[in-house]
């Protein structure tokens, strides 16, 4: 018996995950990554959800095959509430809908999960759950642990997406980034987690990443470089790249304490 108990995790397997090379630059041994958002949680009951997440999700994901989950908060918080986001690496998408069944025959994850699923439904701890599916660049196929992490520093992330008109411009920045921007991003101290295209999502065209910092200083200091970068200005005025980017998310983020990130 299939067992659903997660919103995080969709019955993928049924999804052709063969993508054409007009549609994407990503070859089939890159990384996938599932970026899960839980909008407008309570910070008075945050505790709730990072326990779930500790406590049970995280060790069963880990159980399973899926390691290094990151866990964020958003720095903005608006009347209370703020943003959590999940970032699982997958080897394929199809790992997901594995995951419900094996979370369904997995007591210990039950256990562990039962004050999260015994919330009172008339007071739940978030409005929704918003999620996308990546698939790795090929400039980047795998995902980068932050330096920081091991060194047992604090860590400053910022999430960004950025939509496209169509697929073909989506297309055209993927590239620019598999032809040249990712080194310009190193030259100027900027540290990437991942590169991802989205596959499956609410904002599509769209690719996303996520950069990490010492501080909120450095990031600014970073970009700066970056921004003033001779290649990236040379990159940049390259004509077939002109209005191939229509909106920018950026999100900063730090991550929770048992963060694996």
């Amino acid at each position: 018996m299939r067992f659903t108990l997660i919103p995080l995790l969709f019955a993928l397997a049924m999804i052709p995950w063969t993508i054409s090379s007009n549609a994407s630059a990503q070859t089939s041994s890159n990384q996938y990554y599932e970026l899960i958002q839980f909008q407008n949680v309570e910070l008075e009951r945050l505790s709730i959800l990072d326990n779930y997440f500790e406590k049970a999700l995280i060790p069963a994901l880990n159980r399973n095959g899926i390691q290094n989950v990151g866990v964020f908060k958003e720095v903005a918080e608006v009347e209370g509430k703020t943003s959590i986001y999940l970032l699982l690496t997958l080897s394929r998408p199809q790992h997901l809908a594995e995951m419900m069944d094996a979370f369904g025959k997995d007591s210990q994850f039950q256990t562990a999960a039962k004050d999260y699923f015994d919330t009172d439904p008339k007071k739940p701890l978030y409005t929704r759950v918003r999620s996308e599916l990546l698939v790795a660049f090929d400039c980047m196929p795998k995902l980068a642990i932050p330096k920081q992490k091991g060194e047992g520093k604090a860590r400053f992330f910022e999430l960004r997406t950025y939509e496209s008109p169509n697929e073909k411009t989506g297309a055209l920045k993927v590239e620019m980034f598999n032809s040249g921007e990712v080194p310009i991003f190193l030259n100027a101290g900027i540290q990437p987690v991942f590169f991802g295209q989205a596959i499956v999502g609410d904002r599509m065209p769209n690719l996303t990443y996520m950069t990490v910092y010492d501080n909120e200083e450095q990031m600014a200091d970073c970009w700066k470089k970056f921004r003033d970068d001779p290649e990236w200005k040379k990159l940049s005025g390259i004509a077939k790249y002109k209005d191939i980017v229509s909106k920018i998310h950026k999100t900063p983020l730090l991550p929770r304490p048992y963060s694996q990130l």
